[in-house]
């Protein structure tokens, strides 16, 4: 029988309701200066068409993107047109890619947050954005105290961002997050475990959290999949993993582990 997700967690109260697995979507839009330990082709419509109502029939209603993602955004814009299915999108700003470099360009201005909100919301083909995710590049601290979380939350204010938050590489940057937004992307996994400290904050909370890199970008060793499913599942906090991939056997497989990870006793 085929494994199914349907638990839904509602993020900080906004009536943001996600599933317990996200799609990552980098892999339909971009394939040069990525980190996954084998290349790959991009998709064509039809293979992504599939992918996605796959995604829904397995009880996946989430899908991650960003503009970084190569033309990721307005790929889903234009076949999530052709689908009935209300899928939540989380995408992101403050990176952008260089194709021709492969090079990422980082820029967290309010004038540019707000212009690449209002790209993201033409290339998503939404009046609204479901999620909105600061991508950080490292520097988290300062990129939320020169204010950029509270563009954000101006722009939520707006009725244009039903969800804020960030995609943080630090503990205090998870923990920052949190204060000033809805939810806080992380990295957690059997190899890394460093910013448990956000997971613990966003519970006392009731903050969101999503875990990125969940099966370190595919360099975990599948022997590995369910263990880490296990190991993320059983903090409460977790909101949905975001797993990456454009193979249907993966999707379904992760879907499995996943299920056996959140009916654990």
């Amino acid at each position: 029988m085929t494994a199914y997700l349907n638990q839904r967690k509602d993020i900080a109260e906004t009536g943001v309701h996600v599933s317990s697995l996200g799609l990552g979507t980098v892999k339909i839009g971009r394939n040069t200066a990525v980190k996954y330990p084998s290349s790959f082709k991009i998709p064509d419509d039809k293979t992504v068409q599939n992918l996605l109502a796959q995604t829904w029939d397995l009880g996946i209603n989430l899908l991650d993107t960003a503009p970084a993602y190569g033309n990721s955004e307005q790929r889903l814009g234009e076949l999530l047109s052709k689908q009935q299915h209300e899928f939540v999108i989380a995408t992101k700003v403050g990176e952008t890619f260089d194709a021709r470099t492969g090079e990422s360009h980082y820029n967290f201005n309010p004038e540019f947050i707000i212009n690449s909100i209002k790209q993201s919301l033409k290339n998503l083909r939404r009046d609204v954005l479901d999620i909105v995710l600061i991508h950080s590049d490292g520097n988290d601290k300062h990129i939320i105290e020169q204010g950029a979380l509270e563009v954000l939350a101006d722009l939520k204010q707006q009725g244009l961002i039903r969800a804020t938050g960030m995609s943080t590489k630090t503990v205090e940057g998870g923990l920052l997050a949190l204060q000033q937004s809805d939810l806080a992307m992380v990295m957690h996994n059997l190899e890394y475990q460093q910013e448990q400290a956000a997971l613990d904050q966003a519970k006392l909370d009731n903050k969101g959290i999503f875990i990125k890199k969940a099966l370190a970008s595919g360099h975990l060793t599948p022997d590995n999949a369910q263990d880490n499913f296990n190991l993320i599942y059983a903090n409460p906090a977790v909101s949905s993993i975001i797993i990456g991939t454009i193979n249907p056997a993966h999707l379904e497989d992760n879907v499995r582990k996943a299920s056996i990870a959140l009916n654990k006793d």
